[in-house]
């Protein structure tokens, strides 16, 4: 089920052209973890940063913004993006350079906030990064609120030599990340809503 999220979209090949901004999804940072420690702490999905970072160092001049809230219905003022400036400095890039938005509570908030944030202009060029899994939602979510991007999918989870090698438990989780990505789909594609989307 992870295999044709995780296919929908290439891996993403550098260009001469320099972008005019770097999309960073939110879910990569636990942020109750980070807060009790002091310090960031990386989720499963860290390596969205790490390719941002990639990115920002590629281009010096792109934009970068970071979007990514809470999806906790209570409680929710601890924000994965209160951690994340500290996160992309610990990666060797300036926190002046990246924007934060706090507040989106799932993939279609990321959306229309990171749109307001960006205020794209028609020849802009906008990279959306994401995991791979994750991608077929977002660049719909995203071209629903007319922000168009193009997708740099990372931190994949399947492979055809590694799912022999994954054990029961890791596969059951898959499964239900591939599940909830696949309903997440069906809403957006069933009620044409990008206010109405499954959690991050």
């Amino acid at each position: 089920m992870l295999v044709p999220l995780e296919n929908r979209f290439p891996a993403w090949s550098p260009t001469p052209e320099a972008p005019t901004g770097i999309v960073v999804l939110g879910g990569g940072i636990d942020e109750y973890l980070s807060a009790e420690r002091g310090e960031t702490v990386p989720d499963r999905g860290f390596a969205r940063l790490i390719a941002a970072a990639k990115l920002a160092r590629q281009y010096p001049h792109a934009r970068i913004i970071y979007t990514g809230g809470s999806s906790n219905l209570t409680g929710n003022d601890i924000r994965e993006a209160d951690f994340a400036a500290q996160a992309f400095e610990d990666l060797g890039i300036s926190q002046s350079r990246v924007e934060i938005e706090r507040d989106a509570r799932n993939t279609a908030e990321n959306a229309i906030r990171a749109k307001q944030l960006a205020s794209p202009k028609l020849g802009d060029r906008w990279l959306l990064v994401t995991s791979a899994y994750h991608m077929p939602r977002s660049v719909e979510l995203f071209h629903k609120v007319g922000f168009v991007v193009e997708p740099v999918p990372t931190d994949w989870q399947t492979g055809i030599e590694s799912f022999w090698r994954l054990d029961p438990l890791k596969r059951l989780g898959q499964l239900k990340t591939a599940s909830r990505e696949w309903i997440g789909l069906a809403v957006v594609w069933i009620t044409g809503n990008a206010g109405f989307a499954m959690p991050p």
